[in-house]
């Protein structure tokens, strides 16, 4: 089958970074669902894997996170899906990723994907939407209708993460969302999913704040450069209040956090498949509400740029603009050559 890998960890730039290979269809396991993939979407998490993590041997590093397509073959112990099934689903680090024709993927992982949008659109959202959702409702806390009178202030809000995180928060929950951008174009991506206001991570938060009436908030969601912005971070939070990472922030000093006993939380949505953890399920059963919403109009795509059909060369592009830190919404490709 067709696939898109590397040996060696390159910069972008290096053609050999990402190289076009013919390699083996993969073998589905007793509880895998062999699906052809028909789109994807880039991450972040690839082009931090693509940098950290060489090839072994002679077999090539296959890697992507983010995928659309049709179930071709099922395990033998599979229950949830049938041949024919249109899935979507984020994948797991430990295993061959999604950049390939046919692909491999844990039943318990993946969802029916949503009937209303075309693939590339569907593909941008299973690994922001469960980072998404298990930050709000495991790790911050937040109940699902709750909220009144509390504020969320989203870190980066106009990112893949940041711009479903906006749009569930407005949905399922009372909170006032506050999200941080710093371009015109980016700003109005924000205001237009749905966040109450922006300010500029550029510029001190705790007076900005104050220009939209509030004294700080209860809830950080800190999505990108955490360890540039964490003073700001720390200043921001009411006493009592909580903030979740997902970033890799070289250090970060948490003493801070102590005087307003602030609650400081991790998430990572690769924990359940990576630990197989006895929740796995809650993944597709996640994906799945996230795919009923979006059919009944309550959230939409965040898909921001399509770069073409699925090849090493438009798959650079995706890696390089991600690098740039210029990307807005997800970044997405569909078909094979």
């Amino acid at each position: 089958m067709k696939a898109v890998g590397y040996f060696a960890s390159l910069p972008i730039t290096d053609t050999a970074s990402l190289q076009d290979l013919t390699i083996p269809d993969p073998t589905p396991r007793a509880r895998d669902l062999l699906v052809r993939v028909a789109a994807i979407a880039v991450n972040p998490v690839d082009t931090k894997i693509r940098a950290r993590r060489a090839a072994v041997g002679d077999l090539p590093e296959i890697i992507g996170w983010d995928a659309v397509g049709i179930v071709e073959a099922v395990g033998a112990d599979v229950t949830l899906f049938k041949t024919g099934d249109r899935v979507y689903y984020a994948g797991e680090l430990t295993r061959p990723g999604a950049n390939s024709e046919l692909h491999a993927i844990d039943e318990r992982l993946a969802a029916l994907a949503p009937t209303t949008l075309q693939d590339a659109d569907a593909a941008a959202l299973p690994l922001t939407a469960i980072t998404a959702w298990e930050m709000l409702f495991d790790r911050l806390g937040v109940a699902k209708g709750g909220g009144e009178g509390q504020a969320l202030l989203i870190v980066g809000g106009a990112g893949g993460v940041g711009s479903i995180l906006t749009q569930l928060a407005r949905q399922l929950t009372k909170l006032r969302v506050i999200a941080t951008s710093s371009r015109p174009e980016t700003v109005q991506w924000c205001l237009d999913l749905g966040a109450h206001a922006v300010i500029d991570h550029r510029q001190p938060f705790v007076a900005q704040l104050g220009e939209h009436g509030l004294d700080g908030v209860e809830y950080v969601a800190a999505l990108t450069h955490t360890g540039e912005h964490f003073t700001q971070i720390v200043e921001s939070l009411h006493p009592q209040g909580h903030v979740c990472v997902i970033d890799d922030p070289a250090t970060l000093d948490v003493v801070p956090l102590k005087t307003k006993s602030i609650a400081l939380h991790w998430e990572l949505m690769y924990t359940r498949s990576l630990f197989q953890t006895a929740d796995m399920g809650e993944q597709g059963r996640l994906l799945g509400e996230v795919a009923a919403m979006i059919d009944a109009g309550q959230l939409r795509t965040t898909a921001g740029e399509h770069l073409g059909s699925i090849n090493a060369t438009n798959l650079r592009r995706a890696h390089a603009l991600l690098e740039s830190g210029k990307a807005v919404g997800k970044l997405t490709l569909a078909g094979f050559e």
